[in-house]
Order: structure tokens, then C-alpha cells, then sequence
């Protein structure tokens, strides 16, 4: 695995600490581009060429993740959900609180199943009913480690699993951050191209608001992940994306609550897919919303596009995708960038 994607899968940054990750991508964007600055709502914005027209890919750099709330008397540790995380995939989890004082270990705990009822057994365990154990057995230990309000991520993983299908903690969406700093990298057009990794998406798409505005793109394109279907359970009709089947386009977000795809946008995009032989998918999908949502509505309107990554497990520990699917979303990235500039 590419070590730039292997260290932005295992940085730590949910959403409003995401200081860690943002200087990665800044000391990272700043091999390829003229400027890069970070804003005061965190967006890292790197810019390069000139030209008549803006051009913005934007990705969020954020990820899914916990927040210290309360320590009770026993020195266990309770929490926030910082983004949309099913409680099920939450008991036995490695988890990391990233003090000021250092690093603290610990595992998200719940009544053990052999100590429930019979009808405590048939239900998900709720978050506010789980705790973290750090080892600790008083509350004033455990406030000498860390303070409340202190970010908690998942274990970082990142690594192969078989071939080009490689894994990692918060794919949603470093994998989209990585694509961004390729495409801005290695394209060359007479434009103005603002390559942006911005904060809080998880927690509402607050970043590429602020950044959006400042920016005022003519087009935007914004790389994420979508939900592969390719696993037990889920039926086409709910999901067709497969791993190694290409980069999807995503056309309609959350039945249309997040962005609908302009037609110009969207058959531009497919063009330039089927003219450079770049494998994809389209994407229509019922729940979700990209950064796409509330930067196609800022100012008066900005023209959008949106390419996704299909990924399996998303929101949880560890998600998994297609290294090729990676690399066609920078190649049609560019080739789209490309396509809007001789418009």
C-alpha cells in the first residue's frame, strides 16, 4: 500500500479535531501546488494554475468517531458518538483517546451477555449504555490521562487484503483525500484548480459550505465513498456497486435530498469515462449525501459533480475497497477537470 494513503487511513481526525490529518495533506499539497493555507474553519485549500475559470475537487478529510463525556466513580469512561455510527458495531472495539497528555488505550465495554435478561439479549446495546476501560479503577486516575471533551478513534489499521483489495479505519474519506492531492498533482490545465480537504462533513457538510463560498468555483468536484453492494444480504435493488467494477458516479444523492447531478455535468462526466475507457459505475443511492449537497446550493448555484469510491463496511473500524477503483477515480477526475475547462 502507498505509504501517503497508508498514513492518511491511520492519522486520527473526527470531525472538529482534524489537525493531525491536515497537515499531512498540507505538507503533501504543497509538493505540487502554489499556495496552500489553512482556513479558520479548518478546510485545508491548496491552489495552482491561472486562468479564466475556478475549478474546486474537494474531499473531507474527517472521520467517524467517539468524544469523552463523563467519567463515573469506577474510572470508566463515557461517551459521544461524533457522526453516524450504529451502536452494533461498537462493543469490543480498540479505541484510542487522544489526550494532550499522550495516547490512553482502551476497549468500549458493555454488560457482559451472560449477566443480561433474556430480553436484554435480543437488543443492540445502546451507546449510552456502553463505557471505555482504560485500566483505571478511580476517576481521578483516569482525569490524570485525559480531559473530558478529548477525541477517541478507532485502532488504525490500513493494510492488504488480497491482491488490490486493501482495508482501513476511515476510508470515508481519506481515500477521497488521497485522490484529491493525485489529481491536483498531476493535472495541468489553464485554469484556476483549488484542491480542498475539508472539515466537519460527517457531522453536517459544514466545511465545504464555508470553503465553497470563499472559493466560488464554477464546477466543483467532490471525491467520497459510496456503499459497495457486493456482500451477503443486500439485493441489487438496493445496491449494484462492486469492488474493482470502477469509480462510481454518483448521479442522485439521499432521493434527492442531498445533490441531483446537473444533465451538462453528468453527461460530461460519462463522456469523458467512455472516451478514455476509464471503468465505471453509476450511482444512485436512496441514503447518504456528499459535500456535493451543500456546495451545488451555496451562492447561486455551483455546477457539481461527484465521483465515489465503493466501499464495504463503511462507518465502522475497518472498511474495504478496490485500489484500482482508487486510481480510476483519479484518472477520471482529471479527465473531467479536463473535459469543463474546453467547455
Amino acid at each position: 500500500m502507498d505509504k501517503l494513503l497508508k498514513d492518511l487511513l491511520n492519522a486520527p481526525g473526527i470531525s472538529g479535531y482534524e489537525e493531525t490529518v491536515a497537515e499531512i495533506i498540507k505538507k503533501e499539497l504543497e509538493k505540487s501546488c502554489d499556495s496552500v493555507k489553512t482556513d479558520n474553519f479548518g478546510n485545508v485549500i491548496s491552489k495552482k494554475g491561472t486562468g479564466k475559470k475556478k475549478i474546486m475537487i474537494a474531499a473531507h478529510m474527517d472521520e467517524i468517531g467517539l468524544a469523552v463525556k463523563y467519567v463515573n466513580d469506577q474510572g470508566y469512561i463515557y461517551f459521544i458518538k461524533v457522526g453516524g455510527i450504529s451502536d452494533g458495531v461498537l462493543p469490543g472495539q480498540r479505541v484510542i483517546i487522544k489526550s494532550q497528555k499522550g495516547d490512553v488505550y482502551g476497549i468500549i465495554g458493555t454488560k457482559p451477555p451472560h449477566l443480561q435478561t433474556p430480553d436484554e439479549r435480543n437488543k443492540v446495546v445502546s451507546y449510552d449504555n456502553m463505557f471505555i476501560d482504560i485500566g483505571c479503577s478511580k476517576r481521578e486516575e483516569v482525569l490524570e490521562k485525559i480531559d473530558i471533551g478529548d477525541q477517541i478513534i478507532f485502532e488504525p489499521n490500513a493494510g492488504v487484503l488480497n491482491g488490490d483489495i486493501c482495508y482501513g479505519k476511515a476510508v470515508d474519506n481519506r481515500a477521497g483525500c488521497y485522490a484529491m492531492i493525485k489529481i491536483m498533482e498531476k493535472l495541468s490545465v489553464n485554469a484556476e484548480v483549488y484542491g480542498v480537504a475539508t472539515a466537519q462533513e460527517e457531522v453536517g457538510l459544514k466545511g465545504a459550505k464555508t470553503s465553497s463560498f470563499a472559493v466560488n468555483p464554477d464546477f466543483a468536484l467532490i471525491v467520497d465513498t459510496t456503499t459497495a453492494g457486493d456482500v451477503p444480504g443486500i439485493e441489487g435493488k438496493v445496491s449494484s456497486l462492486k469492488l474493482g467494477e470502477g469509480i462510481a458516479i454518483t448521479l442522485i444523492e439521499a432521493s434527492g435530498r442531498g445533490t441531483i447531478v446537473n444533465n451538462k455535468i453528468r453527461k460530461m462526466m460519462l463522456e469523458a469515462a467512455r472516451e478514455n475507457n476509464i471503468k465505471h459505475q453509476l450511482d444512485v443511492i436512496d441514503g447518504g449525501m456528499t459535500d456535493g449537497a451543500t456546495i451545488y446550493i451555496n451562492r447561486e448555484g455551483i455546477l457539481t459533480g461527484i465521483l465515489s469510491l465503493p466501499t464495504r463496511y463503511l462507518h465502522a473500524s475497518s472498511s474495504v475497497f478496490n485500489m484500482k477503483d482508487l486510481d480510476a477515480a483519479v484518472e477520471l477526475g482529471i479527465k473531467t477537470i479536463e473535459k469543463f475547462v474546453k467547455l
